[in-house]
């Protein structure tokens, strides 16, 4: 299997989970988004021509639209491409709290791993994935190696990720987000990241 069809099996695996997370359509009083289907907004959903009932949101164009905004546009393919386990919680992250946040949060991890400069340069957390936060990934991995560094940053991940949940004082979702979102990706992702065979399939027919 060649890279390019492992990260395509990746990242259907990864849209496979998030619809799993994310669930049907809900229309919850305390959520100011409104309708949802598959986690999409009904806002979102008319931003790409859909036109229909949230209730019969298309699965393909849910996908569709995860990839789009929490994949292809911040360029977290380039995360990816380095570690699948990291890429996989920024994404699934950002699915939930925005993705500008959920790049932030690897920002600072990276910046704590660091030892504050002393083994690579820090980056500006800003929230964008550009050539310094790239930089730092690889920094860390030659310092640490491929599967240390990845468990370091998830670890941190799921550890700040918490912490925002906790500040936001929302009970209605606490325990909900806290069974569904922390240590939702395994630590053994960073040594051996499995894919479905259903999403490796997916990923080869789209290669076709």
């Amino acid at each position: 299997m060649g890279k390019k069809i492992a990260i395509g099996a990746v990242i259907a695996s990864i849209l496979g989970s998030i619809l799993a997370i994310e669930g049907g359509y809900v229309n919850h009083p305390d959520d100011p988004g409104g309708e949802t289907n598959y986690g999409i907004t009904k806002a979102t959903a008319r931003s790409y021509g859909y036109a229909g009932p949230m209730k019969d949101l298309p699965k393909d164009l849910a996908k569709q639209i995860y990839k789009d905004w929490y994949i292809t546009k911040p360029k977290l393919d380039q995360i990816l491409e380095l570690s699948p386990a990291v890429g996989h919680k920024v994404i699934d992250t950002g699915v939930n709290t925005g993705i500008g946040k959920a790049v932030k949060f690897l920002q600072h991890a990276l910046n704590i791993l660091s030892r504050n400069g002393k083994d690579y340069n820090k980056v500006s957390e800003d929230g964008a994935i550009g050539p310094q936060t790239v930089n730092a990934m690889q920094n860390l991995q030659k310092k640490r190696g491929t599967v240390n560094s990845c468990e370091l940053l998830m670890k941190l991940l799921d550890t700040q990720l918490a912490a925002h949940y906790v500040s936001l004082n929302k009970d209605a979702f606490i325990i909900g987000w806290l069974n569904g979102r922390i240590e939702n990706v395994p630590l053994s992702y960073c040594s051996h990241y499995e894919v479905s065979a259903d999403a490796l399939f997916e990923a080869t027919a789209h290669e076709q």
